[in-house]
């Protein structure tokens, strides 16, 4: 259960997460506590699934990076094994399944195209994919997401 105490501390670290040596110092101060309890409070929301990293979020475009959304048709026998070896890469972002035809989306980055269409051309030929499609981004409009916790 999250406390107030939680939601004010959730709420400043997914924006707000100081550049320092000692951030949870810092945002023990603006929280008034001490840090040991910033950090026992974030181990809790860690350990309790409510936080599930803590970290940079990165342009990847000014990085040089190129990211596609991707639709998968996965004949539903084979939907875990060809999820699981999707998420192996590390540039997948985020992979659901879905209803409909295409029924895997998942976002992907790689350095560059010919990685990119390296790694489509592998999860394409894994065993229960019928088809994949990629979607390149052409604009990007939104990228963050902030939740205000009350």
């Amino acid at each position: 259960m999250l406390t107030v105490f939680d939601k004010a501390l959730l709420n400043i670290i997914q924006t707000d997460l100081p550049i320092a040596s000692r951030p949870f110092a810092i945002l023990a101060e603006q929280l008034q506590v001490e840090e040991a309890y910033v950090i026992e409070r974030l181990q809790y929301l860690k350990a309790h699934g409510y936080i599930r990293r803590i970290g940079p979020f990165f342009d990847s475009d000014r990085l040089g990076y190129v990211g596609t959304l991707v639709a998968v048709r996965v004949q539903p026998a084979h939907m875990r094994e060809v999820a699981e070896t999707i998420n192996q890469y590390s540039g997948v972002t985020h992979n659901y399944e879905r209803d409909g035809f295409y029924n895997l989306w998942f976002a992907l980055l790689a350095s560059n195209q010919a990685v990119m269409e390296k790694i489509l051309a592998r999860i394409k030929g894994l065993t229960g994919v019928d088809k994949l499609i990629s979607l390149p981004a052409t604009k990007k409009f939104k990228v963050s997401v902030r939740f205000n916790l009350q």
